[in-house]
């Protein structure tokens, strides 16, 4: 008995590779301006700014199980911060970070407001308030010309240190990773885990004497904070914002990218918005070959339509699924050889 208990105590412990994978996707983006063009690039760069606005909705989505189609709302508050702040002042890097930051203030004043008014309310009832606050403010962009330009959209002058494409893709990247990060952290802490308890069950949360609607309003402030951000990147990146860019729209696309990267994961997002973009660029450019591919957005219809039925847990449950099954395939042939 002590042997055997004291070899199993020496046996050596099964190595965690989990940490592989998102390293090496590191390391091939941050390589890239190495082997890609210009235009891929500012492809990638696109993605991952709207890739942490897809993000953010994960996290209200996944982790707190609230639907919001007025989420690009938010995005548009960083994106229009930038732009007129920058626009009436000078492009120093000064006046961008007092963008972010008056992007972050109104960006919680408002989450909180919005929260507030609507989170009593459950499921398609508080979908419809928030696409109700989102083309309210879509409206308000483009009735306050003096400011926005309107539907013609802002145009401004960006810091010289941003004007290199490549530094910037490093600027982006660098956010989307600590973005990421911090995500990561904040579902995995109490507060996270209590989220996900209102997601699967709302009532028991209630009566074990947690105030969901508390937990409710931090997840839409930490989600609206994170969306500002993104939108004030993707902004200087443009050096360009419209109404055209924080639509409802925006946010069916940041919908689109959950489902079809994995709900609940985060990196999922990224993976289903690099998908829907990459994907769209591609059928966009056979439009160019064939008139089959005018209608390109039909064929990517389909294509999310097969993505949902044969993977709903997305792109990364379905590997997660075939990796399951390959180790237990594995164990069972182990048991048959003892």
């Amino acid at each position: 008995m002590q042997t055997a208990a004291t070899k199993g105590a020496l046996q050596p412990k099964p190595k965690n590779y989990s940490w592989l994978v998102p390293l090496i996707a590191v390391l091939i983006f941050a390589f890239m301006p190495l082997y890609a063009g210009r235009s891929t690039l500012n492809m990638f760069t696109n993605i991952f700014c709207l890739g942490v606005l897809a993000m953010s909705y994960d996290l209200l989505l996944g982790y707190t199980g609230i639907l919001s189609f007025g989420h690009a709302m938010f995005f548009g508050i960083g994106g229009y911060a930038v732009g007129i702040i920058v626009k009436n002042t000078a492009p120093s890097i000064q006046f961008v970070v007092l963008a972010f930051l008056g992007a972050i203030a109104i960006s919680i004043l408002l989450s909180l407001l919005i929260g507030f008014l609507s989170l009593r309310v459950r499921d398609t009832y508080y979908a419809m308030i928030t696409m109700a606050f989102g083309e309210l403010f879509v409206i308000a962009a483009d009735r306050a010309r003096h400011l926005t330009n309107g539907e013609d959209g802002l145009t401004f002058a960006i810091p010289p240190v941003f004007r290199d494409r490549i530094l910037y893709f490093y600027v982006v990247l660098a956010f989307a990773i600590i973005s990421f990060y911090l995500l990561w952290r904040f579902t995995n802490s109490p507060t996270g885990r209590v989220m996900v308890a209102i997601r699967e069950n709302e009532q028991r949360v209630k009566f074990l004497g947690l105030k969901t609607l508390n937990y409710k309003l931090i997840s839409t402030v930490v989600a609206g904070v994170f969306a500002s951000l993104a939108g004030g990147f993707y902004a200087i990146h443009m050096r360009f914002f419209s109404t055209t860019s924080c639509n409802t729209l925006v946010t069916i696309d940041a919908l689109m990218a959950t489902i079809i990267g994995g709900i609940g994961t985060l990196y999922g997002s990224v993976i289903g918005m690099g998908v829907i973009k990459l994907s769209g660029n591609y059928l966009a450019r056979l439009a160019k070959l064939s008139p089959v591919f005018d209608r390109w957005p039909i064929i990517f219809g389909i294509l999310y339509i097969l993505i949902v039925i044969f993977a709903p847990y997305g792109i990364v449950g379905l590997v997660y699924k075939i990796k399951h099954k390959i180790t237990s395939s594995k164990q069972a042939k182990k048991a048959l050889e003892a």
